[in-house]
């Protein structure tokens, strides 16, 4: 159906449930003649009559009671639906799908998420975590958190945490019988607990 055909639906349903072309022209905010031209064409269309004039009243047919019982609530309904898609630009609403490290969603996440989701309940927020490097068009994730050194120089990245400092912990009965490094590059000689991600395809150096 061409969009001038439901135009014209709506202008016989105003006028069946006004039951006045007056009534129904103001409230479209059209002129009496045009509305009457169009319930004219449209009942030429259906090759029904849909209304019954006369000098003093207006109202349908068993043909218009019909179209005014079954399309009017569903015309209703479009109307209600868009108000209601409308009243999201007014208050924040909806699920955003995160994909982060352990760490951003621990240390980042979801302190700022303790803070922000009591006053906005109609959000909801998803957090996948994941080490690997995601595709997160084709996984529809609104956004990634990772560190920046895995953000490829083409993405679009925006700081969200400080820089991360890295700690060497070990037990004092360890370092009893092993000197205790100086720089990263020490920890080659010792026995370390290693990390496998798989966005580095092997062990984390």
């Amino acid at each position: 159906m061409q969009r001038a055909h439901f135009d014209d639906l709506l202008a016989f349903l105003a006028v069946a449930r006004e039951r006045s072309f007056t009534k129904a022209a103001a409230k479209l905010g059209v002129s009496q003649s045009a509305l009457s031209h169009t319930i004219r064409e449209l009942e030429e269309r259906f090759g029904l009559r849909l209304l019954t004039r006369t000098t003093r009243s207006v109202s349908p047919t068993e043909a218009g009671e019909r179209l005014l019982r079954n399309v009017g609530p569903r015309f209703d309904e479009i109307e209600a639906e868009i108000a209601d898609i409308r009243e999201l630009r007014k208050k924040p609403a909806g699920t955003i799908r995160l994909t982060a490290t352990e760490y951003a969603a621990d240390a980042i996440l979801l302190p700022k998420l303790a803070k922000l989701l009591p006053a906005y309940p109609d959000v909801k927020v998803e957090i996948t975590i994941d080490y690997g490097l995601t595709d997160i068009v084709a996984q529809r994730y609104d956004a990634g958190v990772r560190s920046g050194e895995q953000v490829a120089k083409d993405m679009i990245a925006v700081r969200i945490g400080p820089d991360m400092r890295m700690a060497v912990v070990g037990t004092p009965s360890y370092f009893k019988a092993r000197p205790e490094p100086k720089k990263p590059q020490d920890l080659v000689n010792h026995n370390c607990v290693t990390l496998r991600l798989p966005s580095h395809g092997g062990l984390y150096a």
